[in-house]
């Protein structure tokens, strides 16, 4: 009968989401930047986990099991957090283009709609009794701080590396790109696909009546 439990338990399913939504862009979108922002993310639980099997704190419930469960810090918290952080940055450093008023009423929306979802995943650690105060102030802080640290890492260090890794054999053959250069890539490729479909139409066309 708990309604607000019961969505704060629905939100909690996001790093779920958010690591399907990873995988599924990687294979379709073979982008570079999408590679290395999930690596940090697999970076980040890595340090979760050593974390908690360093400190062995327990959770605030105990649960019926032949395991121990680590509470310290909280994964949910740190993942999202660094999800939120990175995604705030990457949308107000890394999208710095010249847009419409619309479009940065639109970054703004979802830069919010980020940090409001991992606020209530945070909150919904601790009301729902899977944490501690401090176990998710603890992740959530360790996911700021690795969050920022990576964009930081992947902006100004590997990005500039970026053309060379694409033009590795290896690269060509897993068809990664790099778009980096390319500041609206929605754009880019809805204007690509255009042309090209209009140029095949004119060739079709062009055959049809040579015959």
């Amino acid at each position: 009968g708990d309604f607000f439990g019961e969505l704060l338990a629905v939100l909690s399913l996001a790093p779920f989401i958010i690591i399907i939504g990873f995988v599924t862009l990687i294979l379709f979108r073979r982008d570079l930047h999408t590679i290395t922002f999930f690596s940090g993310a697999l970076i980040n639980y890595l340090i979760n986990f050593v974390l908690k099997h360093t400190i062995r704190q327990s959770r605030p419930m105990k649960r019926d099991g032949l395991y121990n469960e680590y509470g310290m810090p909280s994964t949910h918290a740190q993942f999202i957090s660094f999800f939120a952080v990175y995604a705030t940055l990457f949308i107000y450093f890394r999208l710095n283009y010249n847009c419409t008023i619309f479009e940065k009423f639109w970054r703004t929306i979802v830069a919010i709609g980020c940090i409001i979802v991992a606020v209530l995943v945070i909150y919904g650690r601790v009301y729902l009794l899977y944490h501690s105060t401090i176990q998710v102030f603890c992740g959530a802080l360790i996911g700021i701080v690795l969050g920022t640290a990576w964009f930081v890492i992947t902006h100004t260090f590997l990005t500039p590396f970026f053309h060379v890794v694409v033009s590795w054999r290896i690269s060509e053959y897993l068809l990664l790109r790099d778009t980096t250069l390319i500041p609206n890539v929605l754009w880019f490729e809805y204007t690509s696909i255009r042309t090209e479909v209009r140029a095949r139409a004119r060739k079709l066309s062009a055959i049809g009546r040579s015959h």
